[in-house]
């Protein structure tokens, strides 16, 4: 036989070889290859802030936006957080937080000095027309739009010197905020309160 096809043969038997050895490793792998790609997958804190609302702030006095708010439904009283930014550019800078509490959360637990400086009515401002619930049908924004108008919140404001952070923040306000008398308020609390109860009394009689 010539060497040629000889020293072929025998190439061709360590590619051969080296395939049959290597097949278990290759069966083993898929296991292993199906953990990375689920741990991959796993959901992180960082999904979820899909719901994108538009609408203008007061920053120190001044009106400015309007705001893009990327919004996560983290408990459905509801809470929920937005995270803001001044544009849709994907590497826009974060530029403001809101914190989105049921009125049946912050009006017992929030003073009204606190509630009046801090916080916002949200049925007050969609009230105003400025609010626009965007990426969704009408039928959708709207039940997004009616579920935040049950909730107050609270906007943190981040500074900056160019573009970098300078360590200030200081509390924005939505356009259009009301602060509520004393009488207001504590009428808003026994609202809430009458609700929930009747709420309470709904879902036990549910249960018989």
């Amino acid at each position: 036989m010539p060497k040629g096809i000889v020293l072929f043969c025998l190439i061709l038997g360590c590619c051969l070889f080296a395939t049959l050895a290597a097949d278990p490793l290759q069966q083993a792998n898929p296991a292993q290859s199906q953990e990375a790609s689920s741990a991959a997958k796993m959901p992180t804190p960082a999904d979820g802030y899909n719901v994108h609302v538009l609408a203008p702030h007061l920053v120190d006095g001044k009106q400015m936006g309007p705001y893009h708010h990327y919004c996560k439904v983290m408990a459905p009283d509801p809470q929920i957080v937005c995270l803001i930014y001044e544009s849709t550019d994907p590497n826009a800078r974060l530029a403001q937080v809101e914190w989105i509490y049921a009125k049946k959360l912050t009006r017992p637990a929030v003073s009204l000095k606190d509630w009046n400086k801090n916080w916002h009515d949200h049925a007050v401002e969609i009230a105003g027309g400025r609010v626009q619930v965007l990426d969704l049908p009408p039928d959708k924004a709207k039940e997004v739009a009616d579920t935040v108008a049950t909730t107050d919140g609270m906007i943190y404001h981040f500074y900056f010197d160019g573009n970098l952070p300078n360590g200030k923040t200081s509390i924005a306000q939505a356009v259009g905020h009301k602060p509520l008398s004393e009488a207001e308020y504590k009428a808003s609390m026994a609202a809430r309160r009458s609700r929930r109860d009747l709420s309470s009394k709904s879902d036990a009689r549910d249960l018989h």
